[in-house]
C-alpha cells in the first residue's frame, strides 16, 4: 500500500472521504479516553470515601494511569510497525473499554486499579497510532488542518473533563463517570468493526527485550519518581521519590546507548539528528509543563485561597478548552500557509505575558479575570501545540514517523509528571519560606492565604523563565521540508540537519 503523499488525492484535507472515515472514527475512541484521564481528578475525595481509601492510596488511581501510559508509549513504535491497523485500534479500544467497565463496577481499590490500568493501556496506544495514521495518510500541505482536527480532540478533552466531573460527582456517583464513557466506546468498536480499514504497511521487526526492559525502568522511574515527588510523599530527599528517579536516569542512559548501538531499536533516537524536531520537542515539553502548572495551581488556588467548590474551580478551566477547540482547525490551516516559526513565537509570547500576570494574583484578583488568563494561556498554547508537532514529524522521513509520534508523546508524558511535581514543589517551598518570615505578623487563616500566594508566585515565576526560554528558541525554527521532497534524499533512513 502506498503511503506517500504524492498517491493521495488532492481533494480535501484528508485526502479522500475513505480517508475522513478512518480517521474520525479513531479521533472519537481517542476523544472518549483522553476525556478519561481528566474525569477522575475531581471525583477523587468521593471514592476516598465510598471504598475507605487514603488520599496517598487514592493517588494511586492517577500515578498509577500516568505510569502504564509512560512505560507504554516507547513500545508502540513497534507495534504500529508489527500489527495493522485495524488490530491495534481495535485492541487498543478493548483494552479501554474493559478497562471502564471494571472501573464502573468495582467492588474496592483493587479492581478499580485493574480498571484504570486497561484504560491507560488502550489510551497509550491510541494517540501515537491516530498520529501516524495521519501522517501515512494526508498529503503533506494539508497535514496541519488534519492535525488541527485531532487538536480539538486532544486539546477540548482534558479541558471540559474536570467541569464535566464535578457537574457529575455533584449529582450522581462517581461510578457514573465511567458508565457514561462506556456506551461511547463500544459504539467506537463497532463502527469501527464494520468501517475501518488498514493503511498502514506492517514490516516485522525484532523486539530487543534488553531494550523493552530499560526503556520500562527508565521512563517508569521518573515517571512515578516525580509524581511521588508531586503528591508529597516525604519530599525530594524521601526513598520513594530518590531511588526510582535514579534507577529511571541510569536506565535511560543505557537505553540510549542500546537505542545507537543495535540495527533495529525500539525507539530510533536518530529522529534527534533532525535540527526541527530536535528543537520542536524541547519547545513542546516547555509548554506541557506550563499547561501543566495552571491545570494544577489554578484550582487550588480558588478553592484553598478564595473559597470556591470544586465544580467553580473546574469551571474556570472550560472557557480556554473551548477557545483551544475552536482555534485548533484554524492554526492549522495557518501552519499549512504559513508554518510553525511565527504561530510558536505568537504563542509563546502570549503564554509567557500571562504566566508573568498568574505570578502576580492576589485575593483581591477577581473570579472572571483568572478565567481570562487562563482563557489567554490556553490560546497561546494552542497555537504552539499540534502546529510545531506537525512541523516536527513533518521533516522526518516516513519510515520514522512512527518513532518520532512514540518519542514526542512519551516527552510529552515525562514532562508532564516533571512540571507537575517542580511546580508544586516550588510553590511549597515558596509558601514554607512565606510563613518562616512572616509568623505572627498576620492572623492564621489570612497567613496560610497569603503563603499560597507566595508560593504560587515563585511556581509561575518558574513557569514564566522555562516559556520564555523556549520563546527564544522558536526564532531558530523553520519550516520543514520532507527528506523524500528533497533531491538525493530518496531511500535514505537518516539525515543529519
Amino acid at each position: 500500500m502506498k503511503t506517500d503523499h504524492e498517491s493521495h488525492p488532492k481533494g480535501g484535507t484528508f485526502g479522500s472521504k475513505g480517508n475522513f472515515v478512518v480517521i474520525m472514527v479513531m479521533i472519537l475512541g481517542v476523544f472518549v479516553a483522553i476525556l478519561n484521564e481528566t474525569l477522575l481528578n475531581v471525583a477523587l475525595s468521593k471514592i476516598m470515601a465510598d471504598i475507605g481509601i487514603s488520599p496517598a492510596t487514592a493517588q494511586w488511581l492517577t500515578t498509577g494511569y500516568l505510569l502504564v501510559i509512560g512505560v507504554l508509549i516507547p513500545v508502540t513504535a513497534f507495534l504500529i510497525q508489527r500489527f495493522s491497523t485495524r488490530s491495534l485500534f481495535l485492541t487498543a479500544m478493548g483494552l479501554f473499554t474493559v478497562g471502564t467497565f471494571i472501573a464502573a463496577i468495582a467492588p474496592g481499590f483493587a479492581a478499580l486499579l485493574i480498571g484504570r490500568v486497561l484504560q491507560a493501556a488502550g489510551t497509550g496506544l491510541l494517540f501515537p497510532l491516530l498520529t501516524n495514521v495521519v501522517f501515512a495518510m494526508v498529503p503533506i500541505q494539508n497535514r496541519g488542518s488534519a492535525m488541527g482536527t485531532i487538536g480539538i480532540v486532544i486539546t477540548f478533552a482534558p479541558a471540559i473533563g474536570p467541569t464535566l466531573s464535578g457537574i457529575i460527582v455533584e449529582h450522581f456517583s462517581w461510578r457514573v463517570l465511567f458508565f457514561s464513557v462506556l456506551p461511547v466506546a463500544l459504539f467506537v468498536i463497532g463502527f469501527a468493526v464494520v468501517k475501518l480499514k488498514n493503511v498502514t504497511e506492517t514490516t516485522k521487526p525484532r523486539i530487543d527485550l534488553l531494550s523493552l526492559l530499560l526503556s520500562t525502568c527508565g521512563f517508569g522511574g521518573i515517571v512515578y519518581g516525580f509524581s511521588s515527588a508531586g503528591e508529597g510523599h516525604g519530599g525530594w530527599s524521601s526513598g520513594m521519590v530518590l531511588i526510582p528517579m535514579a534507577v529511571g536516569v541510569v536506565s535511560l542512559v543505557l537505553f540510549t546507548w542500546r537505542q545507537l548501538s543495535i540495527p533495529e531499536p525500539l525507539l530510533d533516537l536518530r529522529t534527534f539528528a533532525f535540527r526541527v524536531f530536535r528543537l520542536s520537542t524541547i519547545i513542546m515539553m516547555v509548554v506541557m509543563m506550563a499547561m501543566f502548572s495552571a491545570m494544577m495551581l489554578l484550582p487550588i488556588f480558588l478553592q484553598n485561597a478564595l473559597g470556591y467548590t470544586p465544580l467553580k474551580a473546574g469551571l474556570v478551566m472550560l472557557p480556554g478548552g473551548i477557545v483551544m477547540g475552536i482555534m485548533s482547525p484554524i492554526t492549522g490551516r495557518l501552519f499549512d500557509k504559513f508554518g510553525a516559526k511565527w504561530l510558536a513565537v505568537i504563542g509563546l509570547a502570549l503564554m509567557a505575558n500571562t504566566l508573568w500576570q498568574f505570578a502576580y494574583i492576589t485575593m483581591d484578583t477577581s473570579y472572571s479575570m483568572i478565567m481570562i488568563l487562563n482563557t489567554l494561556l490556553m490560546l497561546g498554547i494552542s497555537m504552539i501545540m499540534m502546529p510545531v508537532m506537525t512541523n516536527a514529524l513533518n521533516e522526518l522521513p516516513p519510515q520514522l514517523y512512527a518513532h518520532g509520534t512514540a518519542i514526542i508523546s512519551t516527552l510529552q508524558q515525562v514532562s508532564g509528571a516533571i512540571g507537575t511535581a517542580l511546580l508544586v514543589a516550588i510553590m511549597t517551598n515558596g509558601s514554607s519560606r512565606f510563613l518562616e518570615n512572616e509568623q505572627g505578623n498576620y492572623e492564621a487563616s489570612l497567613l496560610k492565604i497569603l503563603s499560597l500566594i507566595a508560593g504560587m508566585k515563585s511556581a509561575f515565576l518558574l513557569a514564566f523563565g522555562l516559556v520564555a526560554a523556549a520563546w527564544v528558541v522558536s526564532f531558530m525554527l523553520k519550516r520543514a521540508v520532507p527528506p523524500e521532497a528533497e533531491p538525493g534524499m530518496e531511500g535514505k533512513r537518516v539525515s543529519a540537519h
